[in-house]
């Protein structure tokens, strides 16, 4: 098996190098660069918004630098980077981090496919649905937050206290008390819509004959999901997971306005511990440091992810 596996693999690299040298044939080196000519400035100003102040982070990462001293700029090495192996506070809010991320990402999903599901069937008045399950998704940021920590979680006339205290429940200081989960309930709030599209773009583009031969064959719903709709769906659900923790990984709206980081650090994450060192502890060097361990660990991840998802193509392909 193996013997066979290493040889089909050959074939396609042949395969892949006689492809790429009918390419350089077909196309001189003049023609290949008019091709690519348009995308240079792209390139290039990608190049400088990110590589360049990425790069001028590094350099102050190796400093100890603050902003209430100017003549403190001295070379440290790597000096700032022990300090963050020693920072308890720095390990608590890359914990939260993680808490947060995964979280959001699972439960949305979650609730996306329910949704997902539900929308793919037609009834009356699907279009309305749609678009007022899409709006969460469009609202920015900062007007959710706002939204939840007053209309929906306020201790005094939040909606959710309102809804408790008819059943008997004392009034509960969500973000005070429970922060975290605060916080989650406005992320998956935002970000199932989001989930929800994938799954449904997913679920429109399955072949309804296989569909319709399940069901003559006497498949009933759930087995029809599980061994036909979800394996279907596994590579939206993937690409919704990989763009949702790389983003909600960023997340500092719903913090600095929902909870402010607190009680403490209990609710803080990467981004707003890394904005308190840097805007309220003016310790540049220090915060430079965390945001390139915090970049190398995203990219880290999302490099994993991404090969998952590569390679769940061409095993689609192979079969």
């Amino acid at each position: 098996m193996t013997a066979v596996t290493a040889q089909a693999g050959n074939l396609r690299r042949a395969q892949a190098q006689r492809a790429a040298r009918a390419d350089r044939h077909e196309y001189p080196r003049a023609e290949r660069w008019r091709r690519r000519g348009p995308l240079l400035p792209a390139l290039i100003f990608t190049i400088v918004v990110t590589q360049i102040p990425f790069l001028v982070t590094i350099w102050y990462s190796l400093h100890s630098r603050n902003l209430l001293r100017p003549d403190s700029d001295i070379f440290v090495g790597l000096s700032n980077y022990l300090d963050i192996a020693r920072d308890s506070v720095f390990r608590q809010t890359a914990l939260n981090s993680v808490i947060i991320t995964l979280g959001c990402v699972l439960v949305a999903m979650v609730l996306g496919i329910v949704l997902a599901i539900l929308l793919d069937r037609p009834f009356r008045g699907r279009g309305v649905a749609r678009t007022l399950l899409i709006t969460p998704f469009l609202i920015m940021p900062v007007a959710s937050s706002v939204l939840w920590s007053m209309a929906m979680l306020n201790p005094t006339y939040g909606l959710f206290n309102w809804t408790l205290g008819l059943v008997g429940i004392d009034p509960v200081d969500w973000t005070s008390t429970y922060p975290i989960v605060a916080i989650l309930m406005a992320l998956v709030w935002q970000w199932t819509p989001f989930m929800m599209l994938l799954v449904l773009a997913g679920l429109q583009a399955q072949p309804k004959d296989v569909l319709e031969a399940a069901a003559m064959d006497g498949a009933g719903w759930w087995r029809t999901f599980g061994s036909i709709t979800l394996p279907q769906l596994r590579r939206y659900v993937e690409l919704g997971v990989l763009l949702g923790i790389i983003y909600v990984v960023n997340t500092f709206d719903q913090i600095y306005l929902m909870t402010a980081g607190g009680p403490g650090t209990a609710s803080a994450n990467l981004p707003f511990y890394i904005y308190q060192r840097a805007f309220l502890g003016f310790d540049v060097g220090q915060a430079a440091a965390m945001g390139v361990v915090v970049v190398i660990a995203t990219i880290i991840v999302a490099s994993a992810a991404l090969r998952l998802i590569f390679r769940s193509f061409d095993v689609k392909e192979r079969a």
